[in-house]
Formats: C-alpha cells, structure tokens, sequence
C-alpha cells in the first residue's frame, strides 16, 4: 500500500492539532498575566495531555494498519446470465446440514 501523504491531508488538521497547541499558549499567557489560577492552569494543562495521549494512540494505530496493509484484487462480479456460484465448502471443524445432524445423533 502506498504510504500516507501527509503533505496533502496532514493528521494534524485533522485533529485541529493547531487548535490546541493555540489554547495551551494562551492558557500560558493567561496564567502570567494572572486571569486563571495555577490550579486552573494545572487542569487544562492535564486535559490537554491526555488529548495529546489520544494523539499519539491515534497516529501508532494509524502507523501500524498503514504498516500492515496490502493491495487487494477485487473479486470479479458475476454476469446478470450467470448461475449464482456455489456454496462453499464447510471445514471438519463447522457444523451445520444433515451431516452435522447426523454426526449428532451418533454422539448422543
């Protein structure tokens, strides 16, 4: 799979990372001009930590499927004048249709 372009669609403006970032220089600026109290400024400062925690689950979660990924072929449509397919085979280990029923009854 191709890697992500980041320069196109950055995760941040996704996430209104800027948006943040602003508020935590803000909230600064008003704790040294005295408009919010230390502990006021402590609370923002935790929530926006654990936004910033979010963050970083988000982008290793992103990282790992991108990582992971692969091409797929999809799987070619049926004609409308075609038979519908066939069922699948069941494996040993499915139960289900007489077979199982059978196999049922010499258990019991």
């Amino acid at each position: 799979m191709a890697p992500r372009d980041y320069k196109s669609a950055p995760a941040a403006d996704r996430l209104n990372l800027g948006k943040i970032i602003d508020g935590l220089a803000g909230d600064l600026d008003a704790l040294r001009a005295g408009k919010i109290s230390v502990p006021d400024a402590m609370a923002r400062a935790i929530l926006a930590k654990q936004i910033m925690n979010g963050v970083r689950l988000y982008m290793q979660g992103a990282k790992m499927l991108g990582d992971e990924a692969r091409d797929i072929t999809p799987l070619p449509t049926p004609d409308a004048g075609d038979a519908p397919s066939p069922a699948l085979p069941r494996s040993s280990g499915q139960r289900g249709g007489e077979g199982a029923r059978e196999a049922e009854a010499g258990e019991q």
